[in-house]
């Protein structure tokens, strides 16, 4: 089982998430767009057992800080073998569009579709749900599931940026739509919300 905190970072409100394994207090961060003292203190604090820097796609507001915590803490970098790209190409990060000085760097374990990891003893599954991006993706644990700026409470990412496609998006929809059962769902950006939620207030989902 995993504790979440979410820490909102950035000029854009990312939620950036922090993930404690309860058995064996091994951790990872989820989106780090920007430094966040508190979240740094409270690894620390924890003992600094950082394993991973999870990214579910390369935009900037997302991986701003990803290189500089892992380092910090000795962690690998995770995210989607499709999305690595984004990391070392300012045209996609979009950082060149907001005249940011976001050094190029490279994951250190790229996922494909389905592929699962350990954090302590719980395991993290990851699934491709491109349409923000061409190799964007969720990462599904316990009851939680980190939807990245693929599904908001009530709405979905935006599809008019580099490599994004509606036709994607609304297929990654609907296979969040048919996930079975019910979980948490953590965006990218905004309010948490439940699947159960999306699939009855969910405009999009609704519809698919």
């Amino acid at each position: 089982m995993i504790d979440v905190k979410v820490y909102n970072v950035t000029f854009l409100a990312t939620n950036c998430c922090y993930l404690v394994d309860k058995a064996t207090g091994k951790s990872a961060v989820v989106d780090p767009g920007e430094k966040s003292d508190e979240l740094i203190e409270q690894i620390e604090k924890d003992g600094g057992k950082l394993e991973y820097v999870l990214l579910t796609h390369g935009h900037y507001d997302h991986i701003g800080f990803a290189k500089q915590l892992a380092d910090r803490f000795n962690a690998k970098i995770v995210t989607g073998e499709k999305e690595n790209k984004f990391l070392s190409t300012p045209t996609l990060n979009l950082s060149v569009n907001h005249n940011i000085d976001l050094p190029a760097f490279s994951a250190d374990i790229l996922l494909n579709d389905n592929d699962t990891f350990m954090l302590g003893e719980t395991e993290i599954r990851y699934i491709q749900t491109p349409g923000h991006t061409s190799g964007g993706g969720c990462f599904i644990f316990d009851d939680t599931l980190i939807s990245g700026d693929t599904l908001f409470c009530e709405s979905y990412g935006r599809t008019d940026l580099p490599t994004g496609s509606n036709s994607d998006m609304y297929s990654s929809i609907l296979r969040l739509k048919n996930l079975s059962g019910d979980y948490r769902v953590i965006p990218g950006h905004g309010p948490l919300s439940t699947l159960e939620h999306e699939r009855k207030y969910n405009p999009l989902m609704r519809m698919l």
